[in-house]
């Protein structure tokens, strides 16, 4: 216990240098929040303040009690598309009582360890995740890149210049809060024509209340919102322990991924009582978090109670803030996140691997569906695991007087058992069979049922069938599914 609040404390201070670097990034995590939970909350159907205070709760709150240091959370797209129609058909307040809901099956999922499914996720579906990722990012500046004047083109390049050159200076001061300040003092300065934050929409005022959703406590409610909470819990993870996995590259520094699955639930359990809706780990913010000099928890808190600050305190200035500002560090972020060397790679790698790599890419952009192009990579990439095993499997056969014997070496499971019963097909001369199985291994029971089925139409055809050299583990699942023992005392043939 003592060892746990050790490096507790560490992950918040660990010294001087790192609180600043906390403290600076956290900042300008802040500003970036803006736009995006706007815009998510437009995705969602509700009003502006439901995603900026789910925004300021979860950021807060996984502060405290997530599993990975540094790591953003808060509203995000993927959660909010998946909730419009339940807001449309049933109102906010559902939406609050379904994010209740959303948090209690992620603390189930943390407790049940469903983190160790990130053990099936291989690199190149990783890889592929943060590629989409950044594309999408991208994608998403668009809009605000179309039907406008040269002023937010000039802004936009003046950002991405001040982003990359500043750092030459000084990195005292991350440079995307720099960009950000400088042409905010530009654009106010001048009055130039370019989109600011207020237009995105209303900025909320005060502070968010803590209050329970006004719905009936009724098996009808649950049925309503069962099902999108569980869809939410499960995107929300998914994204989360990805983007965990990424920032652990990135820092080279492990996390607890079933502390921040209970962490997830309980964060947005918070936002929901507090007027929000459900988020998870955002990408694009970690990497400007961790770009920016943010390690620690510290920096996810102060970007969370920054922007309380900035919406109860300094609104009107806030909304003053020019888009192509945010703009500029969002498309340093997409260019920060693409793997770059994997376009490279693809020549370099196995075709499958890349395959894999370029099918989630297609499918996340294509769907704007993070859950779906993870679970196309992750089913690839075992069909293709599968069907490089089923090929290291071979029979061998040699006949003394007789006698034949089947040396069998490799992997016997769902993949290779047409290979295995084929090999046998032949036999015709040998009166006695012996089957050496001391190089292979049985995984599952279509394995076995492959053997019984081979020593059964041996038994019957009057052949005495004798298996040999099991392994321990083989020897077990046979003993357990096999049935050739009884068809060998039923035939009057000699057992093995």
């Amino acid at each position: 216990m003592t060892q746990f609040f050790s490096r507790y404390r560490r992950q918040w201070f660990s010294d001087v240098r790192t609180a600043r670097h906390d403290i600076m990034a956290g900042i300008v995590v802040a500003l970036a929040l803006i736009p995006e939970a706007i815009g998510f909350s437009i995705i969602a159907g509700v009003d502006p303040r439901v995603g900026l205070y789910a925004s300021v709760a979860i950021a807060i709150t996984i502060a405290l009690i997530g599993g990975r240091p540094g790591m953003i959370s808060a509203a995000t797209a993927a959660v909010a598309v998946l909730v419009g129609p339940l807001v449309r058909d049933h109102g906010v307040e559902y939406l609050f009582a379904a994010t209740i809901l959303m948090g209690v099956v992620q603390i189930i999922a943390g407790l049940l360890r469903l983190d160790l499914l990130m053990q099936f996720v291989s690199r190149s579906v990783i890889t592929g995740f943060v590629n989409a990722l950044a594309i999408l990012i991208f994608m998403a500046q668009l809009p605000q890149l179309t039907n406008v004047g040269w002023q937010t083109y000039a802004m936009v390049l003046g950002g991405l210049a001040i982003i990359y050159v500043f750092p030459r200076i000084t990195r005292a001061v991350p440079a995307p809060l720099v960009a950000i300040l400088l042409l905010s003092v530009l654009s106010i300065g001048l009055g130039l024509p370019v989109h600011t934050v207020g237009d995105m929409g209303r900025l909320p005022e005060g502070l968010p209340s803590l209050a329970l959703p006004q719905v009936p406590l009724t098996w009808d409610t649950l049925r309503i919102i069962l099902p999108y909470s569980v869809t939410m819990a499960a995107v929300g993870l998914l994204e989360s322990l990805l983007t965990a996995q990424i920032v652990d590259d990135m820092t080279d520094t492990d996390s607890d991924k079933q502390r921040e699955c209970m962490g997830q639930g309980g964060a947005n359990i918070v936002a929901s009582l507090f007027g929000g809706m459900g988020g998870c780990a955002m990408i694009g913010q970690s990497v400007i978090n961790v770009t920016s000099g943010g390690r620690g928890r510290l920096s996810t808190f102060v970007a969370g109670a920054f922007l309380l600050f900035l919406l109860a305190v300094l609104g009107p200035w806030v909304g003053r803030i020019p888009m192509p500002a945010l703009v500029a560090v969002m498309v340093m972020v997409s260019i920060g996140t693409f793997s770059w060397a994997s376009i490279a790679n693809l020549r370099r790698h196995p075709p499958t691997s890349s395959a894999v790599m370029l099918a989630t890419v297609v499918v996340v952009v294509a769907t704007r569906d993070l859950s779906l192009g993870v679970l196309t990579g992750v089913l690839l990439s075992g069909i293709f695991f599968a069907a490089k095993v089923q090929r290291m499997f071979a029979v061998e056969r040699s006949e003394v007087d007789g006698r034949a014997t089947y040396r069998v070496t490799g992997q016997i499971f769902f993949a290779s058992v047409d290979r295995f019963t084929r090999a046998f097909t032949g036999e015709e001369s040998a009166t006695h069979v012996l089957i050496d199985v001391s190089g292979a291994h049985f995984w599952d029971i279509s394995g076995v049922g492959a053997l019984d089925k081979i020593i059964a139409r041996l038994r019957r055809e009057g052949r005495m069938v004798e298996v040999v050299g099991y392994n321990r583990a083989s020897a077990d699942i046979v003993d357990r599914f096999a049935l050739h023992d009884k068809i060998g005392v039923e035939t009057g043939a000699v057992p093995h």
